[in-house]
């Protein structure tokens, strides 16, 4: 890894960590623990696991914190129910709640990517008591959005935009099973068109991904299929539905974001709104010529940002 904080090898070493299964708002969810002290909870995004923190785990119990990352509901080793509506904001919310229930915590600092961010955004509004602290990276927060999210971005952006072209149940679920190496080599894809191109040969490894790595992922994948995950992004209407309640609410803990400066997500969700719903917003930090994957990609930075906003609240 040439962007590592330590010596070790933190795909290696994550396989060695035990993992238990925790029973959590009615699904198992699999969990690891590493570390001891105030809890930092981690929340990954799609298509990715626990196993995307890998960094960051061995960082935090280093600096004195209590780690505990779960595969998402919907991924790796934890349950995947089959109902499509089974998978809204409140309830992925409400699974992380279970989690800190099951395991005799009060309340946490919560750290999610991608899909993970917009679930500890809302975590902190509708859970405040429970949310210590808050950092979203790639997925900013923002204000409710003026109507059902999934037709304003079909107006702006067209069917063939991803979320849109992950709509129908079965469809996208196919197509990214059917060669889970390619899917998951597919960086920053933003349309349908591009997933169901065929290319000749096989996009190279990014250098911040090692073949062990990248083959647990294509591992678990290939077990799982992609359905759990895509799930989340057939209920962004109900979700908005579901969280009408939540529209006024500020997130008023102490809050952090990161981004890479290539990630394409930031193009398309604005930034400059974020402190309309961050009322203690302790930094915006852009990593210049960082993409997507932020995390895995520069750990380095991404570690001591987190660790210090960590120690800010701790």
């Amino acid at each position: 890894m040439k962007d590592n904080v330590t010596a070790r090898d933190p795909g290696q070493d994550w396989q060695s960590l035990s993992s238990r299964q925790v029973r959590a708002n009615g699904i198992e969810m699999r969990v690891v623990e590493h570390g001891d002290g105030v809890p930092v909870v981690f929340c990954h995004g799609f298509p990715e696991l626990g196993f995307s923190w890998r960094h960051q785990v061995f960082a935090f119990a280093d600096a004195g914190f209590r780690t505990l990352t779960p595969d998402m509901r919907g991924y790796g080793g934890s349950s995947r129910p089959e109902r499509v509506e089974d998978y809204d904001i409140l309830t992925v919310c409400a699974d992380l709640i279970g989690l800190l229930d099951a395991t005799g915590i009060e309340d946490a600092i919560f750290v999610g990517h991608d899909w993970g961010a917009s679930v500890v955004w809302q975590l902190a509004r509708a859970y405040p008591d429970r949310v210590r602290a808050v950092a979203g990276l790639s997925v900013p927060a923002t204000p409710r959005s003026s109507g059902p999210p999934v037709s304003i971005l079909r107006s702006r952006l067209g069917d063939d935009f991803y979320m849109c072209w992950f709509q129908e149940p079965g469809v996208a679920d196919q197509v990214l099973a059917s060669d889970v190496r390619r899917t998951l080599l597919r960086d920053e894809v933003l349309s349908a068109r591009s997933y169901l191109e065929t290319e000749a040969a096989e996009p190279p490894l990014p250098p911040w991904l090692t073949p062990a790595e990248f083959d647990y992922y294509v591992r678990t994948f290939t077990a799982t299929g992609f359905t759990g995950g895509l799930n989340y992004y057939r209920n962004l209407d109900r979700s908005w539905e579901r969280t009408a309640h939540l529209a006024d609410t500020k997130i008023a803990q102490p809050s952090l974001f990161i981004a890479g400066s290539a990630d394409p997500v930031i193009r398309f969700t604005p930034l400059a709104k974020m402190p309309a719903v961050l009322t203690d917003l302790r930094g915006s930090i852009i990593l210049e010529g960082a993409g997507h994957w932020i995390q895995q990609q520069r750990p380095r930075e991404v570690n001591a940002a987190l660790i210090d906003f960590a120690r800010e609240i701790a």
